[in-house]
């Protein structure tokens, strides 16, 4: 077996600061209170010296610009949750360790993915595009893997052999031990796990207790090392805190690719699609804004649904500035994946089409695109109705005749008349013969006409007709 750690270091403060990038230092207390600790920082906190378990007050000492959020322990859970369903699509071995630790069972994808090493790409490019920061290891033992992460150690044994040997290397302070536990180990002299090994294991067991042995048998694969598998969620729902409040709807971009993506990875690993998307911007003074999507065709491309996204996120005037933004989707369809074609084929002619008609609705508005059906009527008015895009018999038409205009006004227009020759921007002249019309008399909107291709002076061509002495403009060819 092959498992791979993902360590989050970070987590406790990505969940507030992945929305946007910030290049002031930002610091996770314990608490609101004036003695609390920090939790976790960022490298410009770092720079000014500032680290895990320092006073919240000795921190602000030295960088009085200092940012601190409360630590928000739901909130880490909820991310972790996401960040294992996420990893589904690697793998469908996935636990959730510690607070900030997930394991990945990958030895039956390597062949999937083209071996560890592209598989190890793949994941931290699509972590990177979370936004979150990640730590990996690879090892034969889920512990052993997470050791490893521990220590920062991009490690990858594929066998056993070498893993008693490189495990011994690591410090003492990877088993995170209890304080009293650690302080007895460095008292005595022993610094790595291997030093740990060379001791009799009687001898270490009264002194250390029997679960540092069994942390090192589990690491070293001597003992099963059970680990409880991570059911999916069947909807998502995530909330990005944005770390300064937004003015521009525009500027949300960047937060949305990191829900997007969270949300592309769980209908990959789960074979599904997202048909309904539902944005929430929550403002300063409480106001909410609503940013539904309504795709024609369930998607989990990412591109696709940040474009469409974007598109209506440019005709979005915010009344107040956003603070958080919130991403959820309760229809998750199947969705099966479709092999590659080296020539475009009529599924993807299809997909081609329900984008861009996504994507005009996301900056039209949504009633704004619509598709066509044909009526079995030979009045021209009636003979057609709007339906969604697709849903109609008729949405592509091929007219019998060229005699027939694709723009058709919404109410026949009447036309001036000097000496019997209708006018329109100079005198028609008519082009074809007439064409009788004569229906609608069991419905009371019964219809006498001729119709006629004209073209006026300036050559363009139009439908008229005439009906009890008058003539009518019903539609334009060009």
């Amino acid at each position: 077996m092959l498992w791979l750690a993902l360590r989050f270091p970070l987590l406790p403060l990505e969940i507030f600061t992945r929305g946007a990038a910030m290049p002031d230092p930002l610091a996770v207390v314990s608490s609101s209170s004036a003695n609390a600790e920090i939790v976790a920082c960022n490298q410009q906190a770092r720079r000014h010296g500032i680290d895990a378990g320092m006073p919240v007050t000795a921190a602000w000492a030295l960088a009085s610009g200092l940012r601190v959020f409360t630590h928000d322990v739901p909130a880490e859970r909820a991310a972790l949750e996401r960040a294992a369903a996420w990893a589904l699509q690697f793998t469908p071995t996935v636990s959730i360790a510690t607070p900030i630790e997930i394991l990945l069972e990958v030895e039956g994808s390597l062949r999937f993915f083209g071996g560890l090493n592209r598989l190890w790409a793949d994941i931290k490019r699509k972590t990177g595009v979370t936004g979150y920061t990640v730590h990996m290891a690879g090892a034969p033992t889920p512990l052993a893997a997470q050791l490893f992460a521990r220590a920062g150690l991009p490690t990858r044994i594929r066998h056993g052999d070498a893993l008693r040997l490189s495990l011994g290397q690591l410090p003492t302070s990877v088993l995170e031990l209890p304080a009293a536990l650690g302080g007895l180990l460095q008292d005595i002299g022993i610094r790595t796990l291997g030093e740990c090994l060379e001791l009799p294991r009687d001898g270490l067991a009264r002194r250390a207790g029997k679960e540092l042995l069994a942390q090192l048998d589990r690491a070293l694969g001597n003992v099963p090392d059970p680990r409880p598998a991570f059911m999916p969620p069947q909807t998502f729902k995530a909330t990005l805190p944005l770390p300064a409040p937004v003015e521009n709807a525009e500027m949300l971009l960047f937060a949305a690719r990191r829900l997007i993506a969270e949300l592309c990875g769980l209908l990959a690993a789960t074979g599904k699609g997202a048909q309904q998307l539902k944005f929430l911007l929550s403002h300063e003074d409480g106001r909410e804004t609503h940013l539904p999507l309504n795709l024609v065709t369930a998607s989990r491309d990412p591109a696709h649904l940040t474009s469409v996204l974007r598109e209506r996120l440019e005709r979005t005037r915010l009344p107040s500035p956003a603070i958080a933004m919130t991403l959820e989707s309760g229809m998750l369809l199947p969705l099966p994946s479709g092999n590659l074609t080296f020539l475009p084929d009529e599924r993807e002619q299809t997909e081609a089409l329900s984008r861009l008609i996504e994507r005009l609705r996301a900056r039209l508005g949504e009633n704004a695109v619509q598709g066509l059906d044909v009526i079995a009527d030979h009045r021209p008015e009636r003979a057609w109705r709007a339906c969604e895009p697709g849903n109609g018999e008729g949405t592509w038409i091929t007219w019998r005749s060229a005699t027939r205009p694709l723009w058709l006004l919404n109410t026949p227009r009447p036309l001036a008349q000097i000496h019997e020759i209708p006018q329109y921007e100079g005198p028609l002249t008519r082009l074809t013969a007439a064409e009788r019309i004569e229906s609608g008399w069991w419905d009371g909107d019964d219809v006498k006409r001729e119709y006629f291709v004209a073209r006026n002076p300036a050559q363009s061509l139009l439908w008229i007709y005439r009906e009890s002495g008058g003539w009518y403009l019903h539609g334009f060819f060009s």
